[in-house]
């Protein structure tokens, strides 16, 4: 048995499931997806949710409860959660409630070079992004209701309302943004550009 493994997102899921019942890994992504997790949790690939189980396998944090053959699968290994994995899921489910961490998603990199690109061209890019964005949020409404339908309780899809929500939030600051650049307010030149730049380089070491 090798030590706990760093935390993830997707090994985090896979413990929290197999907390409610013994799964193999089809049926862990099936109800991923009926649940709405996919929106949140990267299962789009079966090879990240294996590669997932074997390293908690190996760490000891799951068990395999049993091998079934049937007609449409060949093999199916069904798998449990050890006392070892509850205590590492309440430890890793606490710190990332607990602790806001540095990531480094695309589109704020995007914003920060901003200056590369014409006005027009940021313009069209912010557009195309926005649409984007109000469709994700639409889906959302969407993915929400029809969960609830499957009677999944609130606790279970409070990652949609925040996904919901923070697309709300992005929709809105773009269509701020797109406002501002087109009427102007939003405006700058190379030359601030360079002298904003050697001011920069100025400034002595802190």
């Amino acid at each position: 048995m090798s030590s706990a493994p760093k935390s993830s997102p997707i090994q985090l899921t896979v413990l929290s499931l197999l907390h409610f019942k013994p799964l193999h890994p089809y049926g862990m992504q099936r109800l991923l997806k009926e649940w709405g997790k996919d929106q949140v949790v990267n299962v789009g690939q079966r090879t990240g949710l294996y590669r997932a189980i074997d390293r908690l396998l190996g760490a000891g944090l799951i068990a395999v409860r049993e091998t079934g053959r049937d007609q449409q699968y060949p093999e199916r290994t069904v798998y449990e959660v050890t006392d070892a994995g509850r205590a590492t899921a309440r430890t890793w489910l606490l710190e990332m409630l607990r602790e806001p961490k540095l990531e480094f998603p695309e589109f704020p990199v995007a914003l920060s070079n901003l200056m590369l690109l014409a006005p027009d061209e940021i313009e069209q890019a912010l557009t195309a992004r926005l649409a984007a964005v109000r469709a994700g949020q639409a889906a959302q409404e969407r993915a929400l209701a029809d969960t609830a339908a499957l009677g999944v309780p609130r606790v279970a899809m409070l990652e949609t309302e925040y996904t919901r929500a923070v697309a709300a939030a992005e929709g809105d600051w773009l269509e701020s943004v797109l406002a501002d650049l087109r009427s102007g307010r939003l405006a700058w030149s190379g030359e601030e550009l360079i002298a904003a730049a050697r001011a920069g380089e100025e400034q002595p070491p802190q």
